[in-house]
């Protein structure tokens, strides 16, 4: 075992190597990233103000990196405990920054939701129950439309996590537990806007967040239930056997036949193939365009075979209840038009073409 005195300095020197990479990576990006732009445009003070702009934010959200600490994990096990929501307060820009960390909760498994502080204070606060937790956000932790409902809370017993730049406050005080977001130096060149310290609040609040969605075991499945609208909810809820072709659309011919009646089943079904089914009813394989001008070079009689002898043994498939999107992945990759659907209980449970995913709008 390595004595203490040895794992403190090899502690302290893998700190201090972790504080270089970040550092080292700041100097890089900034002096490539100014070193491109000054050739672009050299005197443009804009450019000049957008980059002391990034870097202070960049230097805050890193910073970041020391603050996860015992305190994010009570926050974390506080939420996780309760059966209610998190309701997230916050006022001014800090009010804004809530909102969209209520709904990143929301959507990634932590049911939450946004009440104004000075709304609260006027009859809103029966909103929030004995069974939710409050994330309280206040850049300095003394904002006093959140620290008046502070005695009202503590009667009704609600739990309170706050989320703060200064862990001295009166906020962060009151608060089982604190989310230091503290940053040195605000973006705005007055040291008067909000700037960087909205953009530590807004990552810490997604790192929160993220944590959260990993302790529950929130899926893809899941994450597709509270967004079916848009290109994202049909790429995460459309599924192989809404978009497939089934039936008597299917393309196929029995082992034995003969390579002309093959044809005409391929031209009147119009996938460009067809599949070929064994006496048992199991796949065989498939006959495609691409076989047929293979057959046509190697200088056969396509009117004296069988499909069996120019049939290919190996096709591309996927499960009627994969996701669409998962189908448009194995087109892409492997250079593929169509696509067999399988199940369990059947050997060819539909066919799907490029063209579905298309016009279903999942890619």
């Amino acid at each position: 075992m390595v004595p203490f005195s040895c794992r403190s300095i090899l502690a302290g020197l893998a700190s201090c190597f972790t504080k270089f990479k970040q550092t080292l990576f700041i100097v890089v990006w900034r002096t490539l990233l100014r070193y491109d732009l000054f050739i672009m445009n050299p005197d443009s003070p804009f450019i000049s103000s957008a980059l002391r702009t990034i870097e202070i934010e960049s230097r805050a959200i890193l910073e970041l990196l020391n603050r996860i600490d015992a305190d994010f994990v009570k926050a974390c096990e506080i939420i996780l405990a309760n059966e209610g929501r998190v309701v997230v307060i916050g006022m001014g820009k800090s009010g804004h920054i809530g909102k969209k960390i209520a709904a990143t909760l929301a959507s990634t498994g932590t049911t939450a939701m946004y009440v104004h502080p000075a709304e609260a204070s006027h009859g809103d606060i029966g909103m929030i129950t004995t069974h939710d937790v409050v994330l309280a956000i206040s850049n300095s932790g003394t904002t006093e439309e959140i620290l008046s409902l502070l005695p009202a809370l503590k009667r009704k017993g609600i739990p309170l996590v706050s989320l703060t730049g200064d862990k001295q406050s009166e906020l962060a005080k009151a608060a089982s537990a604190n989310l230091d977001a503290k940053v040195n130096e605000e973006a705005c060149p007055l040291g008067l806007a909000p700037t960087s310290s909205t953009t530590a609040a807004l990552v810490l609040g997604d790192a929160l967040a993220m944590a959260l969605l990993e302790a529950r075991g929130f899926t893809r499945d899941d994450f597709a239930i509270s967004h079916p609208g848009g290109n994202l909810g049909r790429r995460l809820l459309i599924k192989v056997r809404d978009v497939m072709h089934s039936g008597d659309a299917i393309p196929k011919v029995m082992s034995g036949t003969s390579l002309p009646i093959a044809l005409l089943e391929m031209s009147s079904k119009g996938f460009g193939l067809t599949t070929i089914i064994g006496e048992s009813g199991n796949l065989l394989g498939v006959f495609s365009d691409g076989d047929l001008r293979r057959t046509i070079d190697s200088g056969k009689n396509i009117q004296e075979i069988t499909i069996d002898e120019v049939m290919s043994p190996s096709f591309k498939y996927i499960n009627a209840n994969a996701l669409a999107a998962e189908a448009a992945m194995i087109m892409q990759e492997s250079n593929v038009y169509v696509l067999i659907v399988k199940s369990d209980s059947q050997p060819v449970e539909g066919m799907l073409k490029m063209h579905d995913l298309l016009q279903s709008n999942v890619i």
